[in-house]
């Protein structure tokens, strides 16, 4: 007699584009790991990309002479990318929950499977936003501002892609924010070179979120999502390879106007190499290729940081 096969839950099947062995599936509780996909900590690539803007703008803004930005405040912002994203994660679930049990790459997200409510995803929500405000709280007065004003691009960026095909603008505004927000929790004022440093981003992320976005293209189109993958169509590796060359020019110019040395300069010119290689072999129509590339712009990102760092 023929063994039955085990039934699968919802708990055993990883997202498509988390990492394989991460330990949200391996260490943590069953009961826990829902609410640790709601902030995508089994994807942390998302974290990094919103952190890394601020982490430039603290090393831009350090005082002339520090070797080295303030240790204490880079800790700060990791801890509040990892829950601000976990926030925004949570917020674009709740908004998206629908859309997401249409789309085979995100059907399996905790609420269209079940795994969660309604509620106690709006109170995970909360959880994570009061972690924020207490780090928010700890800096000065134009960062407090400032980081309250971000709180309005995190509420609208979920339903933009509804109403524009350009939702990865939305993001770019959301997620560099820190751009602005690091400087001034450094400096307390905002100057040229952090609003281009801002600017530069939001190009970038046009960049690497038209990649991921490849990879949903078709069931996008099915439900009716817009995106920019889908506004440029065959397009798309020229379209992002305009985004790449015009974030480089943006963080040039930033590194200029702050008066940057021989150190950025060399690490913008390893950053022009690995936006090349990933222009280069990117293969639209693989969405495994497409991720591997949007998770390369961690070690986009880092190079930059580096830059300002021995600048």
């Amino acid at each position: 007699m023929t063994k039955p096969e085990p039934e699968v839950t919802p708990e055993d099947i990883a997202p498509a584009d988390a990492l394989d062995r991460h330990w949200v599936g391996r260490w943590l509780p069953l009961a826990w790991r829902p609410y640790a996909r709601l902030s995508r900590l089994d994807r942390p690539i998302g974290t990094w990309l919103l952190l890394l803007p601020g982490w430039w703008s603290i090393a831009l803004a350090r005082p002339a002479g520090a070797a080295l930005p303030d240790l204490l405040l880079l800790a700060l912002f990791g801890i509040g990318a990892i829950v601000m994203r976990g926030a925004g994660c949570t917020f674009n679930d709740i908004a998206d929950r629908d859309f997401d049990a249409q789309v085979a790459r995100t059907r399996q997200r905790p609420l269209p499977a079940g795994q969660v409510t309604l509620l106690q995803a709006w109170l995970w929500l909360a959880a994570q936003c009061l972690i924020g405000l207490l780090i928010l709280i700890s800096m000065n007065p134009l960062a407090i501002w400032l980081g309250v004003g971000s709180l309005l691009l995190v509420v609208i960026y979920p339903f933009m892609k509804r109403i524009t095909w350009w939702p990865q603008f939305f993001l770019g505004l959301a997620f560099n924010w820190g751009a602005v927000l690091g400087y001034a929790a450094v400096a307390g004022r905002l100057d040229a070179a952090a609003l281009v440093l801002y600017a530069a981003g939001i190009i970038w992320t046009l960049g690497y979120d038209t990649i991921y976005a490849l990879q949903d293209k078709e069931d996008d189109a099915l439900v009716g999502v817009k995106s920019t993958a889908r506004l440029f169509g065959t397009k798309a590796r020229r379209w992002i390879a305009g985004f790449f060359q015009a974030a480089w020019l943006g963080i040039a110019l930033c590194g200029w106007i702050a008066g940057m040395g021989l150190g950025f300069w060399l690490c913008l010119a390893a950053l022009a190499g690995h936006f090349a290689w990933q222009v280069a072999t990117l293969n639209p129509d693989d969405p495994a290729d497409c991720l591997i590339k949007f998770r390369a712009n961690r070690d986009a990102g880092l190079i930059v940081f580096l830059g300002f760092l021995i600048g």
